[in-house]
């Protein structure tokens, strides 16, 4: 995983990650909580071989104490030693379970014992080890290991570290279940932000919509929950970011226009409700603003919106004039104060590809493309059907617009596709709905202060471009 896309996974899964942190965290305290606390204590034993004083005599003891110790540590376990320290501490449980509190061990090449006793009591826990030390210590030298004639065992247990009642629980410990619980909380979320991303199909970041579309960015429209009662910010709301946006794109398109002997652009999107009719009538306005003579073309025949979102009667429009039934100038309408004529889409023919594809298209574009400095045309979705590959051959650029909170990587590439197949290149991609934080969206702010100098300015400037007569039709 490269430092890339553990960014972008940690950036689009930080939300899972954090929950599963603080699941675990909290399972590893309720895991604390619920489970009884057990204390463990123990006592460790020197086991030695009675012999001579001479070296080899004491070497032969070590060895046969090395011998026997692991055979001391396994009886330390056995009926033969439990049962009387259940008798005489009055345990109220059987050898079977008092065996399973007892563990005895001892190292390799060593001769000593380690009994240690796991009970729900310190204090319990410490009396049991040092009994079943001293019952040990009995059975062995008393019974196990016969004593010779004078009454003495080759073998002596003594105790060098007496159990004592432990002063903290050995489980559950509450750091060690904590940590514990928040790692495997955060594994898991990563696990599952991982699987979720992978499972992601939606586009991720400008570099992947250039890539896939071979086309640069151009413009990058921030998500607004209120596009749908205000979709035209440019008009509306001059000073909202997202109005600034648009007249970022707007630049950025008259850079791409300088190189380009035709003035006509086509705006489509690889599905429906990506942002491509709004998009196409801020950008519009913006240039119309700007003071470009603009005609803003809705050519999608099939669900017409650039009407309904400009304020303007539809009836009689592009098809109109495509069948010859009303002439291009009657079918033009002004919008605003500014130099945007629009051609609504008209009555919704039975055939949009057939109609779209005549020559007649290509006159009404030619008229426009004489008449307008820019001519911006809405065309529907790539995906479901052919019109704007059949445009895309006629217009001078095709511009496709990428929502970044739906489109799959797949629809994007298919949309780009479908239009080479169709001999088009498109010559820009404009991202909307694009998610910014707040700090993002306030380095775009810089709104006029009322009563300052470049409001006037800005008045008189705007008188000068404004024409009183032309009708101002709003929503």
């Amino acid at each position: 995983m490269d430092f890339h896309l553990l960014m972008t996974l940690l950036r689009r899964g930080w939300l899972i990650i954090l929950v599963a942190t603080l699941a675990g965290i909290g399972a590893g305290a309720a895991l604390v909580a619920t489970t009884t606390p057990q204390y463990r204590a123990s006592t460790s034993l020197y086991v030695s071989v009675k012999g001579g004083n001479t070296s080899t005599d004491l070497v032969q003891g070590g060895s046969a104490a090395e011998q026997k110790v692991q055979t001391f540590a396994s009886v330390a376990r056995s009926a033969l030693v439990l049962q009387p320290v259940i008798d005489e501490l009055g345990l109220h449980t059987g050898v079977v379970d008092l065996a399973r509190q007892v563990e005895a061990q001892s190292p390799i090449d060593s001769v000593l014992v380690t009994i240690a006793v796991t009970d729900t009591s310190a204090e319990r826990s410490a009396a049991i080890a040092n009994a079943v030390a001293a019952q040990l210590r009995h059975v062995v030298t008393d019974r196990l290991e016969k004593p010779d004639p004078q009454g003495q065992s080759p073998f002596a247990i003594e105790t060098i570290q007496p159990a004592i009642a432990p002063s903290t629980p050995a489980s559950p410990r509450l750091l060690v279940n904590l940590v514990g619980g928040g790692a495997v909380g955060l594994l898991a979320g990563l696990a599952i932000a991982a699987l979720r991303l992978t499972l992601d199909v939606r586009l991720r970041d400008r570099d992947e919509v250039e890539r896939i579309a071979s086309a640069p960015v151009i413009g990058s429209i921030a998500f607004d929950r209120g596009v749908r009662e205000q979709p035209l910010v440019v008009h509306a709301h001059g000073a909202d970011p997202r109005a600034e946006e648009f007249r970022r794109l707007r630049t950025n398109l008259q850079f791409l226009e300088a190189g380009r002997a035709t003035k006509s652009f086509l705006v489509t999107s690889s599905v429906a409700n990506e942002g491509k009719s709004t998009t196409a009538a801020n950008l519009a306005i913006s240039l119309a603003q700007n003071g470009a003579r603009v005609a803003l073309v809705d050519a999608d025949l099939r669900r017409p919106r650039i009407a309904s979102l400009m304020g303007l009667e539809g009836q009689a429009g592009l098809s109109d004039v495509l069948i010859g039934r009303v002439e291009l100038e009657d079918a033009l309408q002004p919008w605003g104060r500014d130099d945007l004529v629009m051609l609504p889409s008209g009555q919704i023919p039975p055939n949009p590809a057939e109609l779209l594809g005549t020559l007649g298209m290509k006159a009404v574009l030619h008229e426009l493309e004489e008449a307008f400095d820019i001519v911006i045309i809405d065309a529907p979705p790539m995906l479901p059907v052919t019109d704007a590959a059949i445009l895309g051959r006629v217009v001078g650029g095709t511009l496709l617009v990428a929502s970044m909170a739906g489109t799959s990587r797949k629809h994007l590439a298919r949309a780009a596709a479908s239009l080479r197949d169709s001999g088009v290149e498109p010559i820009g991609s404009i991202l909307t709905m694009v998610r910014t934080v707040r700090a993002d969206r306030q380095l775009y702010t810089y709104e006029q202060r009322a009563g300052t100098a470049a409001d006037a300015a800005s008045e008189t400037l705007a008188g000068r471009h404004s024409d009183p007569a032309a009708p101002v039709v709003t929503r």
